[in-house]
This record gives structure tokens, sequence and C-alpha cells, in this order.
């Protein structure tokens, strides 16, 4: 067996890191991940990250994936990245684990991501990833709201609640409130502040 089989899902995670960091790269955890950061960690096999990915850094991208044994071709960044419209993720899977990392899109208009990834905190989140940029706790409250209303997938839910019980205190409620207004997602937010394990 490889090395690269005995991989495990948190050195993967670390992986997409370094292929971002190496080229240059301007990334953000969310998802389960980011919530390390900020809230209860619960067991995953998902990595949700933002990039802002220029033209000139695609194929520089590319080569670090397939370095690290994740093939995402050139050209298929490239047509997610001119798509218009949509959010689809470029899918980073390595090839010897079946481990993905969805890597979201910086898109022209986009001013909410756009926000979140000039408002990401630098965050050490211990071995093996250590030092890493995660989406701020008001941001990740906001997708997950967002997500909630798509999916109704109540785990949702519970990484708002623990966020809320773990650093309630600290949120920005101010700017929170303006993308909830936004994104009218006030029914979802008082569902989540009352949200017990009974629904």
């Amino acid at each position: 067996m490889t090395q690269s089989a005995r991989l495990n899902f948190p050195a993967f995670t670390r992986l997409v890191i370094d292929a971002l960091e190496a080229a240059h790269v301007e990334y953000m955890i969310g998802g389960s991940v980011g919530l390390l950061a900020w809230g209860e960690p619960r067991t995953t096999v998902d990595f949700d990250l933002a990039i802002n990915l220029p033209i000139e850094q695609i194929y520089p991208l590319s080569q670090e994936l397939i370095k690290r044994d994740m093939l995402v071709p050139f050209d298929v960044i490239l047509d997610l990245l001119l798509m218009e419209q949509g959010d689809l993720p470029i899918n980073a899977v390595h090839l010897y684990t079946g481990f993905k990392a969805e890597l979201f899109l910086l898109r022209a208009g986009d001013d909410f991501r756009a926000t979140a990834l000039l408002r990401r905190q630098l965050v050490n989140l211990g071995a093996p990833l250590g030092e890493v940029y995660v989406q701020t706790p008001e941001d990740l409250i906001l997708y997950k709201l967002r997500y909630y209303l798509l999916s109704s997938q109540t785990k949702h839910m519970r990484d708002i609640k623990s966020m809320l019980d773990t650093i309630g205190n600290k949120i920005e409620i101010a700017y929170l409130e303006q993308w909830i207004k936004h994104f009218n997602l006030s029914s979802a937010w008082y569902k989540a502040q009352t949200w017990t394990d009974a629904g």
C-alpha cells in the first residue's frame, strides 16, 4: 500500500491547502472544516473552500493539484471559471483515497463571496492543518443558513447553534443582520437561534 493510499482526511485537507498556497491562490475554508475554528467539531469527509482564482493562476493551481495526486486539468478549471451561470465547484478528488475538496470560485458580481474573502481570518486549527484562512463565524453562519434553505439538512442548524453556544457574544450581529435581510434569511435565522435536537 502506498503512502498516498494511507492518507487520512485531515492530511488530505492539508494537501489541498499546500497546493493553493504553492500556486499563490487566495482561499478561505468553510463548511464543517471551517467549523473547527468557531464551534463544536463533527466528523466529516467534506472539504469546502472558496477561492479567488485569476486566469493566470489556473495552470499553476492545476499543476500543484496534479503533483498531489488530484487530477484537475487546466481546461476543466477554465471552463468552470468562464461559466456564466451557476456555482459549480472545482472538484479535486484524490486518486488513491477518493477524498474530495470542492473549490468554489469567486465570480464577477458575487459581492457576498468577495466580502467574505476580504474578511477571512487566519486561525491555527492544530495539526495537521496549522495556520489557515477560514471564513469568519458570521459568514459561515450566513452560508449555512442559505444551504439550509436549499437542502433542509438539519446539520446546518446544529452547526450554527454550536457556533452561537461557543462564541455567540463575539459575533458581529450588525453585519450578520445586514446580509440576513439581503438574502431574506430571517425565518431560518430565528430557527437556528432556537434550534434543539428535537427540531
